[in-house]
């Protein structure tokens, strides 16, 4: 006789609040928050009166560490569901690709007083495109920081504090722009709290804590305004600030909404991964929009040529990842008057041996 397996019953009380966060955190919150209450609840810290919180405790994650558990329980207590949580990658399988991954094994021997003053100094000397991109880079959750801070020692919590404070006073103006700051100030929170989250977290968790903080860091900081294609974006602009009427309105033509579609990314790419790729495409898409000279056409028909040569600059910026032949089709309808017809490498045969 098959046993089936019974289905565990729902817990009758919030088993957010058991774990002290809020139902929107990440998996990453999920397991620091319960490393660190076991730390404080554990019967060998708390003695026989901490074994039932503990117990409590453990429950907890055991349901919301458990994707499908999770969603069970959100579903069923009328919570939003994982797509609602971030705006960011998905908590599975979050990989960012367009900035090389932050070390996962613990950085105690570094020097932290020189480590801060470099990455002060970083700050004061943002550049325009550095600005630029932090303003439009996927920012952190705040309720994931929010979450870090509740288990970290004050005196840690001082240090990044007095930190923080300074790298806004660096950033000046732009200091109060809400993206720019808060992508800083995680950037802060990561160089300053990784030996607490070596401390408290096992991977794959410790890596993607460390990855989410300096998310919006990396995808900014020292990267080209377009992506690795900016010469041919920069091309672009200068050709679109230099069309007249004609051109203009033959690039209207192409920009209606039902001839472009939506936004296209290559079969296999993620703006949710590539977010260094992301802004790269929207500052380009930006730009190309803004290039378009509003005197030679007005109302819809301007729209309809900003919205074209937005798509340009965006396809242009990932055409390293379309195959010939998909960023061939996708940008005919520039060629070549707009976008001149490039030559590419001959095929190289390999000869075996």
């Amino acid at each position: 006789m098959c046993h089936v397996p019974t289905r565990p019953d729902l817990p009758a009380d919030d088993l957010y609040a058991r774990l002290e966060v809020p139902s929107t955190v990440s998996a990453e919150a999920i397991e620091l928050a319960w490393r660190a209450l076991l730390r404080q609840h554990h019967p060998d810290v708390a003695g026989p009166d901490g074994l039932d919180r503990a117990k409590r405790i453990n429950v907890a994650h055991d349901w919301l560490s458990d994707p499908a558990l999770r969603a069970r329980y959100d579903r069923e207590r009328g919570l939003a569901g994982p797509a609602h949580r971030r705006s960011g990658p998905r908590d599975d399988a979050y990989r960012p690709r367009s900035a090389p991954a932050r070390p996962s094994a613990p950085r105690r021997d570094r020097e932290p007083a020189d480590a801060i003053a470099r990455f002060l100094d970083r700050v004061g000397g943002l550049t325009a495109d550095d600005r630029d991109r932090l303003a439009l880079a996927d920012p952190t959750p705040i309720a994931f920081v929010a979450t870090i801070r509740r288990f970290i020692a004050p005196e840690r919590l001082a240090i990044l504090d007095s930190t923080s404070r300074e790298a806004t006073r660096r950033l000046g103006d732009i200091g109060e722009r809400t993206a720019i700051r808060d992508a800083v100030h995680a950037n802060a929170a990561e160089l300053i709290l990784a030996p607490d989250l070596d401390e408290l977290l096992s991977e794959p968790f410790r890596s993607r804590s460390r990855e989410r903080l300096t998310r919006g860091w990396d995808a900014a900081v020292g990267q080209p305004r377009y992506g690795p294609n900016g010469r041919a974006v920069v091309a672009l602009l200068d050709r679109l600030g230099a069309l007249g009427e004609a051109e203009t309105r033959a690039l209207a033509a192409s920009g209606s909404l039902e001839r472009l579609g939506d936004e296209p990314w290559p079969p296999g790419v993620s703006p949710d991964d590539e977010d260094g790729l992301r802004v790269s495409a929207e500052l380009a898409a930006r730009d190309a929009s803004a290039a378009v000279r509003a005197g030679l056409l007005e109302g819809a028909a301007l729209a309809r040529a900003r919205r074209a040569a937005a798509r340009c600059a965006h396809l242009l910026v990932l055409r390293h990842l379309f195959s010939e032949t998909d960023f061939d089709r996708r940008t005919a309808p520039w060629r070549p008057w707009l976008l001149p017809v490039v030559a590419r490498p001959a095929t190289r045969v390999r000869h075996r041996a």
